[in-house]
């Protein structure tokens, strides 16, 4: 069952004042709802979880809730403080009124019984109680509040305000009354639909898993990986395609010179849709002792295109950055095209290296007799193994005794698999972090020819069936019919309605997000697609559910966010195992678009202090570079697919997941030209109606810009926090655009001048209005904010999932 939940309204107990009449005449206005979903949250602003130990006082929130064993013992304590004012009758009557109420701070459900999703507001001061219990409380113990309120603020401030509704059972519930039935104690512990499911990922009416981001680096070009050196550090190195490596520190600050700088020798471009360039990076997995460092890279030599992939020794002078005169050539393979360059380089738990080479490029490997990829005598289409331990003195690499094919007539002795088209983004699972299930599984995306994306778990000697197959579906009729092939089926694949370009991920087993364990993420570069498939270590199938994300209330917890830039370029995973993804909103290796966003389950967190690390000291040489988010709100627009039966493997029946069809836009409304009132002549003699819109860009670009609007015979600019990609769809159909590509907020299309007035704020349309006038908002005029959050926003004609030109690591 969908766990349904709300979103209520400030109920605010203000900042009470020495006026308890004046308090009281208000209350009644203050405490209203409204219906709309959100999740769970404790009153520190994050998701409940189950405690470490089991608590002693609450004990009813012991599976699951917002307190641990310390802070039940805080409860506890005040609890006992508050009974000695009791003989022994009064205990027994009172006690357990005193006790449910101060135990409400350790209910899943203590922001909204304490009014507290929102971390700028003031929370109440005790949590929200029904009608009918309050009815209670007050019958049998109408004079406890002023001792459940002596602790808090000012003891004579609250004396005022018992004094004047202890003996008013209207006033007095008036005060303590949460007037939405669903959520007040102990409604909230009954209900059924909003208890089903607590704890676990919150699923949409369609089943679509529910997650929240947290940006963690923006700015860059094309990021195409990031890796850790799992060194105590927790500091990360984040490539980018034009060949630059950075580093980034636990705290998110990037050192500003570049761990690599091999931008010279990287061949790209910087038209979309190049897949050349500098496409990954490993570290050795003994990197603080050997300090090596393996890129993989687009190169050409005298005008014939080659990968390369190269060894570097990280400097004797900074641990930051390698040594650039140290470069090794360890392989190089020609490329008889441009595209399918492949690009993962990664270690797998046995020490050795992984090389993942695309098919040579082409439409369906046309290259000899078979293609590539089914010929072992050539390195295209293969995923390749080497050692590269104890090579200092002797050949760049060599081969692990038990590489499959090592004594096979005419196959090249590196290939550890073979079959695959472009495989871009591999992973290797840690394993489950109790049993060890799992540990070693290396699972890969391979981008598909025509119709079908896939999902492959490698294993030493496999064919996994290009050109012969693509998914589970025949691309060559005749190979395919080979009794010979003997190929591994994919554990997922699916339809090109879906996505065209799959970007592999990796299996969740880090700490901070318990509910995640075991779950494959992954994505589509070209849909924007968040994936995730689900193992039942059983039967060993693999269950598929589309990731979406969480409506605005789920995902309002600190730094949180619900929105992402679309092209999913990459995955990776921290030196802890939490995950993220790299993505761009410009698929070009020269734009500053890409963002770093980690992934976020707002249902359920690991206890305090479980998930704690203390990153060891790094030295550095040169600035760091603080990183402030942009909080980016170009919501993906995506829609959830339903839940299918897992495709089976080894030739057993499949299911691809259901086709979906994209919502259309609304068509672009004409720019306002009429007569009567209402208008004023712009420049050029264009008459202006009220509402009209313009982007205001600093380098005079007509689709991007800071935002501002006609209103009262003037220009002036919309200042919010509430602006979504809805709103800036408005602005963008009514300049003649089809649809906003990005919003973008605290000025980050530029300031307006001091002289520009602020006319919009708390702008929330509902995407068909005609103009941001025709949308909810604050009064013309009223604002709380400066042009620090001056909006922006970046216009499109077409919409970007439905372009027919494939875009960078498609083919």
């Amino acid at each position: 069952m969908t766990l349904q939940t709300c979103n209520l309204v400030p109920q605010r107990i203000l900042q009470h004042t020495f006026f308890p009449h004046l308090l009281l005449s208000v209350l009644p206005l203050l405490l209203q709802a409204w219906w709309g979903s959100c999740h769970p949250q404790c009153l520190d602003y994050k998701p409940p979880f189950e405690p470490r130990q089991p608590l002693v006082f609450c004990k009813e929130y012991s599976k699951f809730g917002c307190c641990d064993l310390e802070k039940d013992e805080e409860v506890s304590a005040k609890f006992y403080t508050i009974m000695e004012n009791f003989d022994h009758s009064g205990f027994a009557t009172c006690g357990k009124y005193i006790r449910t109420i101060l135990c409400q701070e350790c209910s899943p459900y203590a922001a909204h019984l304490y009014d507290a999703e929102d971390a700028n507001t003031p929370m109440r001061i005790l949590p929200g109680l029904c009608r009918d219990y309050c009815s209670n409380y007050w019958h049998q113990c109408r004079y406890t509040l002023s001792l459940l309120l002596e602790n808090t603020g000012s003891p004579q401030q609250f004396a005022n305000l018992t004094a004047a509704i202890e003996d008013d059972r209207r006033r007095f519930c008036d005060y303590l009354e949460l007037k939405d039935i669903q959520y007040c104690y102990p409604n909230v512990l009954t209900n059924a639909e909003l208890n089903a499911n607590l704890g676990l990922v919150r699923e949409d009416p369609k089943g679509c898993l529910e997650l929240c981001l947290q940006e963690v680096a923006n700015g860059l070009r094309n990021p195409v990986a990031m890796i850790h050196a799992d060194d105590g550090t927790h500091r990360f190195f984040v490539a980018e395609q034009l060949g630059y490596v950075w580093v980034y520190l636990a705290n998110g600050s990037r050192i500003d010179r570049p761990f690599l700088n091999l931008t010279r020798a990287v061949l790209t471009s910087p038209w979309a849709g190049d897949e050349r360039g500098f496409l990954c990076i490993a570290l050795h997995p003994r990197f603080t002792t050997v300090r090596k460092a393996y890129v993989y890279y687009s190169v050409s030599v005298k005008k014939e295109e080659r990968i390369r992939i190269s060894e570097f020794t990280l400097s004797t002078h900074d641990d930051n950055q390698l040594d650039h005169s140290s470069e090794r050539t360890i392989l190089e393979v020609v490329e008889p095209a441009s595209n399918h360059n492949g690009g993962q380089l990664l270690f797998g738990h046995d020490g050795y290296l992984y090389i993942f080479i695309g098919d040579g490029g082409r439409a369906g490997d046309p290259f000899g007799k078979f293609g590539n990829s089914q010929n072992k005598s050539t390195l295209l289409g293969k995923a390749l193994r080497v050692d590269v331990d104890n090579n200092d003195d002797g050949a760049p690499y060599s081969i692990p005794s038990d590489n499959p094919f090592l004594g096979e007539k005419e196959a090249r002795p590196e290939i550890y698999a073979y079959g695959v088209r472009n495989m871009w983004r591999c992973s290797i699972d840690r394993g489950d972090r109790a049993t060890g299930h799992g540990r070693g599984r290396m699972l890969c995306g391979d981008v598909g020819q025509n119709k079908y994306e896939e999902v492959d778990l490698i294993v030493k000697g496999g064919n996994y069936g290009w050109r012969a197959k693509e998914g589970f579906s025949c691309y060559d009729r005749k190979l395919c019919q080979n009794s010979s092939l003997d190929d591994i089926l994919p554990i997922f694949a699916y339809p090109h309605k879906l996505g065209k370009s799959v970007t592999g991920g990796y299996i969740y087993r880090g700490c901070q997000m318990p509910n995640l364990n075991g779950i494959y993420i992954f994505g589509d570069f070209m849909s924007g697609r968040l994936m995730s498939l689900k193992e039942n270590v059983s039967t060993g199938e693999w269950q598929y559910n589309e990731i979406c994300m969480g409506t605005d209330q789920t995902c309002r917890f600190p730094k949180l966010i619900n929105s992402y830039y679309k092209y999913i370029i990459s995955f990776a995973e921290d030196e802890a195992g939490e995950l993220y993804f790299l993505a761009t909103g410009a698929p070009s290796a020269t734009a500053r678009a890409g963002v770093i966003y980690k992934i976020v389950d707002p249902s359920r967190r690991a206890p305090p202090g479980k998930c704690s690390i203390k990153p060891s000291h790094v030295q550095i040489k040169g600035k760091l570079i603080h990183f402030y988010p942009k909080e980016v709100s170009s919501r993906i627009a995506q829609t959830p697919i339903i839940t299918t039966r897992p495709t089976r493997r080894h030739g057993r029946p499949h299911q691809y997941p259901p086709s979906t069809t994209s919502h259309p836009l609304t068509s672009p409304q004409p720019r306002g030209r009429g007569r009567g009132r209402g208008f004023q002549r712009g420049r050029g003699g264009r008459r202006l109606r009220v509402g009209s819109v313009r982007l205001v860009s600093t380098d005079g670009l007509s689709d991007r810009g800071r935002v501002e609007i006609f209103i009262r015979g003037e220009w002036g600019t919309v200042c919010d926090d509430l602006f979504t990609s809805k709103a800036g769809t408005v602005v963008c159909r009514q300049l003649g655009f089809t649809t906003a590509l990005a919003v973008m907020k605290r000025a980050a299309l530029g300031e307006a001048d001091s002289r520009v007035r602020i006319f919009l704020d708390d702008v929330e349309c509902e995407g068909g209005e005609r103009s941001l006038l025709g949308c909810k908002r604050s009064r013309v005029g009223k604002h709380n904010c400066s042009h620090r959050e001056d909006v922006g926003v970046i216009c499109a004609h077409t919409r970007p999932d439905t372009s027919p030109q494939c875009l960078v690591f498609c083919s």
